[in-house]
């Protein structure tokens, strides 16, 4: 690890990191699955850095939605604003202690603190207009009447089944950074950002929450640059991004500058649902002036860090 001594990182751990191999979401498969992601984290920690942590939280938000939709007749569902905070408490205290446990392990005593992170969108984005987002599972169609029938957007899905779509907006603002800022200058590691932030829209002069999910990579590349981070890591189940992906001409990108990774997306190289966020969160970073940004695996996030592993993008 030779990463600087107060280097501000930021680290955007992925979904895979946040359930059990098999994509298993059970209480006791999420904390496994979050203690064994924390030990890269602790290392670079220990290494002299300033980490704040992001993360993704679909099948948590996944499977508040199904509570929603199975006790619709009985209470009533929250908003999809609301699984999102809920899921930032839970993911957050189950980082907290398992960072705290790895630092321990290394001699390292650095406090962590996990931030309700809201994320600014615009309430005229035109996903609001024609939501296209699938979340939770597939249901039959008498499930998604009685989602319509408490305002949602339903979408059928042939053989598969009815799944819900909602708006996934730009993020524009993380408006709790400073909070994030305030407590990296006092020497805490932090947790923010969950699941891409909370989002929130102007109204009636102050903030409401609305029903959209925000992609987490868009949102960690605001957050690092609200933060003045120099390096952002993007922490996914595969050690490079590829171009080729799936097929006999697979190969990885190393390291590569902004333009190039632009220049690949353009001819379609990277899936939208999948790597093309991860690649269009770090380019947008790079080009705001961070120093560096790298794509990798969990194992890899230290090395990554420092320009040695993943795909790495600079200017």
């Amino acid at each position: 690890m030779t990463t600087a001594n107060g280097e501000r990182v930021l680290i955007a751990l992925g979904g895979n990191a946040m359930t059990g191999p098999d994509g298993d979401a059970t209480p006791d498969a999420q904390r496994r699955a979050v203690e064994a992601a924390v030990g890269p984290v602790a290392d670079l920690v220990a290494g002299g850095a300033q980490v704040v942590l992001t993360h993704g939280n679909g099948p948590q938000v996944g499977n508040l939605l199904i509570k929603n939709q199975l006790a619709a007749g009985v209470v009533p569902p929250v908003p999809l604003d609301w699984c999102g905070a809920q899921t930032q408490a839970t993911i957050g205290v189950l980082l907290l202690n398992a960072l705290d446990r790895a630092l321990a392990e290394r001699g390292v005593d650095r406090p962590v603190a996990v931030v309700a992170t809201r994320t600014l969108v615009d309430a005229a984005d035109p996903g609001f207009d024609a939501p296209e987002k699938p979340v939770g599972r597939y249901f039959p169609v008498h499930e998604a009447d009685r989602g319509r029938a408490h305002g949602e957007t339903w979408r059928s899905f042939g053989a598969k089944g009815w799944r819900r779509v909602v708006a996934s907006p730009e993020p524009r603002e993380i408006i709790d950074a400073p909070a994030v800022d305030a407590l990296l200058a006092a020497g805490f590691i932090v947790v923010a950002a969950g699941g891409g932030g909370v989002p929130v829209v102007r109204a009636d002069g102050g903030l409401r929450g609305v029903e959209a999910v925000i992609d987490k990579d868009l949102a960690a590349q605001l957050l690092a640059r609200h933060v003045s981070a120099t390096t952002m890591v993007i922490a996914t189940n595969v050690e490079y991004a590829m171009t080729g992906y799936g097929t006999p001409d697979e190969r990885p990108i190393r390291r590569t500058t902004a333009a190039r990774l632009r220049a690949y997306a353009a001819e379609g190289e990277f899936a939208g649902g999948s790597m093309g966020p991860k690649v269009e969160a770090a380019v947008r970073f790079v080009e705001a002036g961070g120093e560096r940004a790298a794509i990798t695996s969990l194992e890899h996030i230290g090395d990554a860090a420092d320009g040695k592993a993943g795909t790495v993008i600079e200017l």
